[in-house]
């Protein structure tokens, strides 16, 4: 293999006997060299083929802006949450990864943090990835000396998420997890509160809130309840009711699904209980 390019002395791009474009990494593997020179197989420790045009256009862009540092850090980030977390991801995360670091090191500097909208979920839902995280953050303040803000030890975890392998079932969970943040916002707007979410009665609401985010998610409809109990749920808790209409409206216009009688009892008599414990 020859190299068609050099992207830092770790980095370099080749192609294969089918003209594929390969991403080559290794250490040293483009130290003092030049397009054309052979590659040392022996300093090979990854390599993965750039199949789509999106990935052939952006990589060579993306790793351009980056300083050679800064790819070192993505490298060695991508290393240690695969040997960390047992899995292997998909070559795309290389682009993504990168291009977050970049962005967020930039944002960083002109001293304009962005906060994640799911980092209680994150840390809740995915907490071995949620360390992994937290350990890159380490990693970016020891080698480029820029503390990020907290935040993004879940932001980075999500990628870690979305990376995997079998992406198309993480990607479901990522959707589960971004509808029960919605319907707990929804929820604490409306009551104008913030919860005790150490109590029993939060905990059960927020169990029976992610079965229902997976049902919008993977289209699974319950049958319909006792039109008696939804009449006296409707009496008995009006402002409460009212909430979950909200969150009946929001569901059935974004995901295009039709919440049933049974869910909005069920919501209502789960929000009231937070309420009287509250």
């Amino acid at each position: 293999m020859e190299i068609v390019q050099i992207f830092n002395n770790n980095v370099v791009l080749t192609t294969d006997q089918e003209k594929n474009e390969i991403v080559v990494m290794g250490k040293g593997i483009g130290f003092q060299k030049k397009k054309g020179d052979r590659i040392d197989s022996k300093l090979i420790d990854k390599k993965f083929i750039l199949t789509e045009n999106v990935a052939q256009s952006i990589f060579p862009d993306i790793y351009h802006q980056l300083s050679e540092d800064e790819i070192d850090v993505v490298i060695e980030i991508i290393s240690m949450a695969e040997e960390k977390l047992n899995v292997e991801f998909q070559s795309n995360l290389y682009i993504a990864l990168a291009d977050h670091i970049h962005y967020t090191l930039e944002r960083t500097k002109q001293v304009l943090p962005l906060t994640n909208p799911l980092n209680y979920e994150v840390r809740k839902y995915y907490p071995e990835e949620y360390k992994v995280g937290k350990a890159a953050l380490e990693l970016i303040e020891k080698r480029l000396g820029i503390s990020l803000y907290k935040d993004e030890a879940s932001s980075l975890a999500l990628h870690f998420v979305t990376g995997q392998k079998e992406g198309y079932l993480i990607s479901q969970t990522v959707k589960v997890t971004e509808i029960v943040h919605n319907i707990l916002n929804i929820v604490r707007i409306y009551f104008g509160t913030n919860f005790d979410e150490e109590s029993i009665s939060y905990a059960r609401f927020l169990t029976h809130v992610q079965y229902f985010a997976h049902r919008v998610v993977f289209g699974e409809q319950k049958g319909t309840t006792d039109s008696f109990l939804y009449e006296q749920v409707q009496k008995s808790y009006p402002e409460t009711f009212e909430c979950v209409l909200r969150i009946k409206q929001f569901i059935e216009t974004t995901y295009d699904f039709e919440m049933g009688e049974d869910e909005q009892v069920y919501l209502t008599i789960h929000i009231e209980r937070i309420l009287k414990n509250e």
